[in-house]
């Protein structure tokens, strides 16, 4: 009779688990890239025991270096900052505009505890009115103080949403259609052309116009300077998606195009079923730039039309002048960045969930 060793099935099961611990790790570090957090994997790998060494040196290419990068920027901006002189005073240096990220921080708690005592005062009111039985009296007053940094971002990610989504549900199915039909294409390639490089400023004016000539009431649901961004936002952005969807779905296999034609797919069928999941990359790298566009357009539209929002904030503190001003926009200037970049890692979250869905 053969008896196991008992230190082999020790090391069997070791390795079982150490397989089963990188699987693991391996399932995990496609999500930690979605996020940005892609140096957390050779962190975990080494743990593991995986080449310590070797991913520690993955640790630094990742994470050291633009560590240190920033580092180095932060300090070239200290150093040069103070020797440039503006008509505003020198420019501010890393610890001035931290300053001033805190100051607007605080501002906005100032604000948001204004505008919930003055609601405290008008619901009280209003109590008293109906208490009294006098409820024809009660009125809903909307608080009109200046809006917070905070107000003014969200305004700002709303609009580009609005303009995004409009642009995106023109965008993909004159893309389809571009795509599938060599007429369309033919027909809609001489306005792509024509309108993709028309700048945001260019348009601006024109769809004041048309808004105010339209849209004439003032008790809508949406109001007129957000309508005019969102409507420019969606002209500027529109195009990196129709372009790239005509591309995804004219790159599509022929061979899949002629079984669906052996199958009698109708033409519904035909789009989702074959269409949409053979052209999803280049569909969601249309969505990624397209947003990417929206948001830098909008912030210009906000600036010259004087909108609610971000592009409005940065104007006003430009024609304030005052000595916290070029730090005030520049707080603006890193808040813009972040939230492109954030903007940017919620499309790429939602390809790569949609991509993972459909290799399932």
């Amino acid at each position: 009779m053969i008896t196991a060793d008992p230190q082999v099935e020790i090391e069997a099961a070791r390795t079982a688990r150490r397989a089963r611990l990188f699987t693991r790790i391996n399932a995990v570090d496609k999500w930690l890239q979605v996020l940005g957090l892609a140096w957390l994997t050779p962190v975990f790998k080494a743990a593991a025991g995986d080449n310590p060494r070797a991913q520690m040196g993955e640790i630094w290419r990742q994470l050291g270096v633009p560590l240190l990068a920033i580092a180095a920027f932060l300090m070239m901006w200290a150093t040069l900052a103070p020797t440039v002189q503006t008509s505003l005073g020198a420019i501010p240096g890393p610890g001035a505009v931290w300053e001033e990220a805190v100051n607007l921080h605080e501002d906005a708690r100032a604000k948001a505890a204004r505008a919930e005592q003055f609601q405290t005062q008008v619901d009280a009111r209003n109590q008293r009115m109906i208490e009294a039985g006098r409820p024809e009296d009660v009125r809903d007053v909307p608080y009109t103080g200046a809006p917070s940094y905070y107000q003014q971002i969200w305004t700002s990610i709303q609009t580009v949403f609005f303009g995004f989504l409009i642009a995106t549900a023109i965008a993909v199915p004159l893309g389809i259609a571009a795509g599938l039909s060599a007429t369309a294409n033919a027909a809609l390639n001489p306005l792509i052309q024509i309108f993709k490089p028309v700048s945001p400023l260019a348009w601006l004016p024109i769809v004041t116009m048309v808004v105010s000539a339209v849209y004439t009431t003032n008790d809508g649901l949406f109001a007129k300077s957000f309508l005019v961004s969102a409507i420019t936002v969606t002209l500027c952005s529109l195009w990196p998606t129709l372009i790239n969807t005509a591309l995804g779905v004219a790159s599509i296999d022929k061979d899949l195009v002629s079984v669906s034609k052996v199958l009698k797919m109708n033409t519904w069928t035909k789009i989702t079923k074959l269409v949409l999941p053979s052209s999803l990359p280049l569909i969601f790298t249309g969505l990624r730039l397209s947003l990417g566009v929206g948001w830098m357009v909008l912030i210009a539209a906000e600036m010259l039309a004087q909108n609610p929002g971000l592009g409005k904030f940065v104007w006003d503190e430009f024609q304030n002048g005052s000595s916290s001003s070029l730090a005030k926009i520049m707080v603006a200037v890193f808040t813009i960045g972040i939230i492109g970049f954030l903007l940017d890692r919620v499309m790429y979250a939602l390809q790569s969930l949609f991509t993972f869905s459909k290799n399932r």
